[in-house]
């Protein structure tokens, strides 16, 4: 078995590291884990045909040569390496968790140190058990800031990603109605995010916290920290305010406090809540009020992330990445306050609500109910208990994609603005090519 430490040279040796054999790097170094499905072990020899200069592997047989790397297992090795390289880095790591938000936000707080700082951010969503150790074994000694994205399906998931990242600041952007099946209801969500805080508390560390939020704001009572940073979105006047929205449609458009207007490319009083904490944490770290202001300005959402496309004579809000209770609440009240003239909503299910599940979904039906939409569209079995809430003339219903499908294609709209919202594993973005042909929308 190799020791850490000789794992740490070998690693120094190399590229980059990796897990999938279908990006492989000249000279990286390939961990072979394993999965209910899959034992990569198998695939050992073929990261290094491919150009792998290491590849460690969790079963003797495996072992041909000195460039198989043995340990007890291979996904506790690689989150041990991560540890052992954030320890060798004395900067400040940005740790970031929510129900929602999270990615938003960490790309406008990177946007806005960047002004500064050379930083490194996760990249896309790898913000679970094995995201974050790769996130952490890709920054190098030339990164001055890092913003580490922290996931969580269940109780004790933040507690192993903060005990990998070792975070030297810690911000939330909301509690919200988020897999509730694995935390087990909305307390196990605030318990479950909070270990994020506990961490920080335990380890005289600084905290961000928006006073208008009322759940993060609770969370640091019995908590002591290093710093509390508190700044809020609303019009509290005992606490300092970052920018002012002037207005959240259809892009939020604020201002700073000499009166200077921004317009954004984001979507939604939601987004102003995140864009309040880019620029708070960017004045925590020296950025100058105004260069924070621009650089969240010219931020574009990708990704299917809140991001308006442009297809044929229609305007699609895309939002389609994933979808919670909370989520997709704010998505639809956002567009039924939207000023335009005709309006369509395709909505799929929201997963991992557990035995909330029905209730949730009955909740959406309720307030589509209230709302001003000129065709709704429910896609998923989930969904079929919002139907029950709403008029007959008022929904159409499809128990999967297909028939959604069919029926945008028979019934063509245009000249409409359309909300696509809904679980990762609904793919709603599907829906696009029978929408007219595509162009992301520049203002």
């Amino acid at each position: 078995m190799i020791s850490l430490t000789e794992l740490y040279q070998k690693y120094k040796e190399c590229t980059g590291v990796s897990t999938d054999t279908r990006k492989i790097e000249a000279n990286s170094i390939f961990f072979a884990l394993k999965g209910p499905n899959f034992d990569a072990n198998a695939f050992a020899e073929q990261a290094l045909e491919k150009g792998a200069k290491y590849a460690v592997v969790d079963d003797a047989s495996y072992v041909k040569n000195q460039q198989y790397l043995l340990v007890e297992d291979g996904l506790k090795a690689l989150q041990a390496l991560a540890n052992y390289h954030r320890k060798q880095l004395n900067i400040p790591f940005i740790g970031l968790t929510g129900s929602n938000g999270k990615t938003t936000t960490k790309e406008l707080i990177n946007a806005v140190l960047s002004k500064k700082y050379r930083t490194y951010a996760t990249v896309g969503n790898l913000n679970n058990h094995i995201g974050v150790p790769l996130t952490i074994l890709a920054i190098d000694e030339k990164v001055e800031i890092a913003i580490i994205e922290m996931g969580a399906n269940k109780q004790g998931d933040i507690k192993e990603l903060v005990e990998i990242a070792e975070p030297t600041h810690g911000f939330i952007t909301n509690i919200g109605k988020a897999h509730l099946e694995g935390f087990g209801g909305v307390e196990g969500v605030v318990k479950g995010k909070g270990e994020l805080f506990d961490w920080l508390s335990e380890n005289h560390q600084t905290v961000f916290v928006n006073v208008a939020s009322t759940p993060t704001l609770a969370m640091t009572e019995n908590r002591q920290f290093k710093e509390t940073i508190i700044y809020t979105t609303d019009a509290n006047p005992n606490y300092k305010t970052v920018v002012s929205m002037v207005s959240k449609s259809p892009f939020v458009t604020f201002e700073d406090t000499a009166g200077n207007l921004y317009s954004s490319h984001l979507t939604g009083v939601y987004n102003f809540q995140n864009i309040c904490a880019a620029i708070r944490i960017g004045q925590y770290f020296g950025i100058d009020l105004t260069a924070a202001c621009k650089a969240v300005a010219d931020y574009v959402p990708n990704n299917n992330r809140s991001q308006f496309v442009k297809r044929g004579t229609n305007m699609v809000l895309m939002d389609a990445y994933n979808a919670n209770p909370s989520s997709m609440s704010a998505a639809i009240t956002y567009f039924n306050e939207l000023k335009v003239d005709k309006k369509m909503v395709i909505l799929g299910d929201m997963f991992e609500l557990g035995d909330e599940a029905e209730a949730e979904h009955e909740a959406i039906g309720k307030l589509l109910a209230n709302c001003k939409f000129d065709y709704i569209l429910l896609a998923g079995k989930l969904m079929e208990s919002a139907v029950k809430e709403l008029p007959v003339m008022k929904v159409h219903y499809f128990p999967d994609k297909f028939g959604l499908h069919n029926w945008l294609q028979d019934y063509p709209v245009s000249n409409t603005h359309i909300l696509v919202k809904g679980s990762r594993g609904m793919s709603l973005e599907s829906v696009l090519p029978f929408l007219g042909s595509t162009k992301v929308v520049e203002k």
